[in-house]
């Protein structure tokens, strides 16, 4: 046999090897991937979601195949849970919420300081820079893998009382908020009465009176119609963004053969450079076209002037100082100087 033979036949036999150990890989690969998220399409968040499925699926030509389970259902629509759900194997892959996770990750409450992203340029300084990469070995720690970043947006402030322009202004309003303690604590300390229930009380709530306000980025006005549970005032206060958080459970993300891994984890990137333009859509154009789309309902849109803002920020420093000291005041700072230094 000559040299030449001896070759092709080494090659042929090492790509079939390669072939079969592929073949062997994807044996294990589970029919379908189940993929949690709160909010499912139209929202930016199941867009989100939804396009890193679709990508997937192209990509690897149909060998991972992901259903989307939106309201959080995998685990009866209890948010708290979601991240110990990853951990332990319930949900295979979850694009989650920087607020949800925050109780398991106590890095995440970064995002939620009151006022430390004045604009959405120091929000991309946070997640696609050191600091973002320091979250994501903080998210590898408590044992989920970490791949992308999308956004939910700005949450924005709305209400039935009366135009929000200072502090004195929300004095006494009952407003909903998540089940994070720091959003409490913020809005004790503006003189509100922070009152913490699922967005399913909410709604009716709302919608009776027994709540007078609440805070969620801007896409859920018109999505939700909430000029009609009461809100006829909308204060854009800028005061925290929430980035979401594409992840896999790490044993789904051992079964896949490192070419199917590199896919998801670039699908994931291309998703959620998508998911994050859907989210800042209607409020990053110099008209702003979704402040318009709200007034419209007859809602009375309030911008706060940089000195007004000042006199939220000033009000909730104390929170920001407390804070600082349970999220890490070296991660703090470091946030603090990429967004001084972003261009």
């Amino acid at each position: 046999m000559t040299l030449h033979r001896i070759v092709q036949t080494l090659t042929a036999g090492l790509a079939s090897a390669l072939l079969a150990c592929a073949a062997l890989a994807q044996s294990n690969y589970k029919p379908e991937y189940r993929m949690s998220l709160v909010l499912g399409p139209p929202t930016p968040w199941g867009q989100s979601g939804q396009i890193w499925a679709d990508l997937v699926k192209e990509r690897t030509q149909g060998r991972i195949n992901i259903k989307l389970y939106p309201g959080v259902s995998l685990i009866q629509g209890d948010q708290t849970r979601e991240f110990s759900a990853i951990r332990q194997g319930i949900i295979d892959m979850a694009v989650g919420s920087t607020i949800n996770w925050s109780p398991q990750v106590k890095q995440l409450n970064l995002f939620s300081m009151p006022f430390l992203m004045p604009d959405y340029k120091a929000v991309d300084a946070l997640t696609q820079g050191e600091v973002g990469l320091e979250i994501f070995a903080a998210i590898d720690k408590a044992g989920v893998l970490p791949l992308a970043w999308s956004e939910n947006g700005y949450r924005e402030l709305t209400n039935s009382k009366r135009a929000v322009r200072s502090p004195a202004d929300l004095k006494g309003m009952k407003i909903r908020v998540v089940g994070s303690p720091l959003f409490a604590d913020m809005f004790t300390a503006l003189g509100a009465n922070p009152t913490q229930m699922s967005w399913a009380d909410a709604q009716p709530a709302l919608a009776s009176g027994a709540v007078d306000g609440q805070e969620n980025p801007l896409f859920m006005f018109p999505l939700l119609k909430l000029h009609n549970l009461g809100q006829k005032f909308v204060t854009t206060w800028g005061y925290m963004a929430d980035p979401l958080v594409f992840v896999v459970n790490k044993d789904v993300w051992s079964s896949w053969t490192p070419a199917d891994q590199a896919i998801v984890r670039q699908a994931a990137i291309d998703a959620g450079k998508q998911g994050v333009a859907i989210a800042r859509k209607g409020l990053v154009e110099a008209d702003k076209p979704l402040l318009k789309e709200i007034a419209g309902f007859g809602v009375t849109v309030t911008q706060l002037s940089p000195a007004e803002r000042d006199a939220f920020v000033k009000a909730t420093r104390p929170v920001y100082d407390k804070w600082k000291q349970t999220i890490g005041v070296d991660l703090v700072n470091a946030a603090e100087k990429a967004i001084a230094a972003r261009k």
